[in-house]
């Protein structure tokens, strides 16, 4: 399962989801695809905005700088996941902490 903590200036991301074998799973992918659009995007604004790593065993986005287009940009992120919580909800969690 993936595991996705949305804290108030963080946003952490963990697990995979295993709805299908590496490489086709659809639900990593979409996890994926959602949260590197819009870290490029918010990268293509102002690169001092975030901070972004990316490892083996966890995806996380440190909101340094706010600003209302990273907080839409971040908010049109979270809503896409939560979509696909609700569309795969043994695949993907999603928690909310302290202000988001």
């Amino acid at each position: 399962m993936i595991t996705i903590e949305v804290k108030k200036n963080e946003i952490s991301v963990k697990g995979h989801a295993g709805a299908d074998e590496n490489g086709k799973d659809i639900v990593c992918a979409s996890v994926s695809s959602i949260i590197y659009t819009t870290v490029n995007g918010i990268f293509n604004i102002d690169k001092s905005a975030i901070d972004f790593v990316d490892n083996e065993k966890l995806l996380k986005i440190t909101i340094l700088r706010k600003s209302t287009v990273v907080t839409i940009l971040l908010d049109n992120m979270i809503g896409l996941l939560e979509n696909l919580e609700n569309q795969y909800p043994e695949n993907i969690k999603i928690t909310k902490k302290g202000g988001k």
